[in-house]
């Protein structure tokens, strides 16, 4: 296992771009997480004019009712990054556990959690994710679990081919033959050889978790105000007079939505031909 960590580090190493991203993300994440340490003002309090440009009191400036723009963006960070791991450990939970059911039991079983699956996957995903956050109290935790509970369909497919692949394997047959328990080969045997495809895929959905929140804030349906997170931060850009006059109320956050979304698809791209076997640039 150790030797194997081993490949798959040096092979992600080979990508300069995913390290650059790798370390970025950590970056933001740490700065983060210590935002009530770091952050120089409360995201809530006011603490100078209304919308004040960038200077040396507040750097990114002050929003429309006087709370400092840095501390509302690191904050706003923070919620972002909390609503997209939680929604992907949700979603890969969920579809992992679904995938192994479908594809190790078989018969009717596999029938109807990949008929349930196809259901879901047949609605447009964004018009699924609009009309449960219309039909739930927005909010944070609301956000996180309607993304948790729309983004699985795709875990469950990718894990449910796997373990189709696995099941023609000797291991697995030498299982079934030496009359090992069930939990033993879904856990132990098949679980640890889709762990690799489904940390990748995972990647996506984290990216894609965050620009779904984004989009659902911006819209009014996401984390609610004074709450901060990189959507609603992104309302002052429906005004024209403040979309052309006063960049700094909108254009951090934007820009944060894109450095962490390029940066997870970099690490995520690098991660799948890292974990590829049939890769041998090592």
């Amino acid at each position: 296992m150790n030797s194997h960590l081993a490949i798959v580090f040096r092979r992600f190493r080979k990508h300069r771009l995913a390290t650059v991203s790798l370390a970025v993300l950590l970056v933001v994440s740490l700065l983060a997480v210590l935002a009530p340490l770091i952050a120089p003002y409360s995201p809530t309090r006011v603490t100078g004019g209304f919308s004040k440009p960038p200077d040396a009191a507040h750097w990114l400036g002050t929003d429309q009712i006087g709370r400092d723009m840095l501390s509302r963006l690191l904050y706003a960070t923070r919620i972002s990054l909390l609503v997209g791991a939680l929604a992907t450990v949700i979603s890969t939970v969920i579809g992992v556990v679904l995938g192994l059911l479908a594809g190790y039991c078989g018969g009717w079983v596999d029938h109807a959690i990949m008929s349930f699956t196809d259901m879901v996957m047949s609605f447009p995903y964004i018009l699924l994710v609009l009309v449960a956050a219309a039909i739930f109290e927005p909010g944070l935790w609301s956000i996180i679990l309607i993304l948790g509970f729309v983004d699985w369909p795709g875990v469950t497919r990718l894990v449910r081919g796997n373990v189709l692949s696995l099941r023609e394997t000797n291991f697995f047959r030498s299982d079934i033959v030496a009359g090992m328990p069930r939990r033993y080969i879904l856990f132990s045997e098949i679980l640890p050889n889709t762990i690799a495809p489904v940390l990748v895929y995972a990647t996506s959905v984290f990216a894609i978790s965050m620009l779904d929140e984004a989009e659902l804030s911006f819209l009014g349906m996401g984390v609610q105000p004074p709450v901060p997170s990189l959507g609603n931060l992104l309302n002052g850009a429906e005004s024209i007079t403040i979309l052309t006059g006063k960049p700094w109320l909108w254009l951090p956050a934007g820009i944060m939505i894109i450095l962490l979304v390029l940066c997870i698809y970099f690490v995520g791209d690098a991660l799948r031909d890292a974990m590829d076997p049939r890769n041998d640039g090592i």
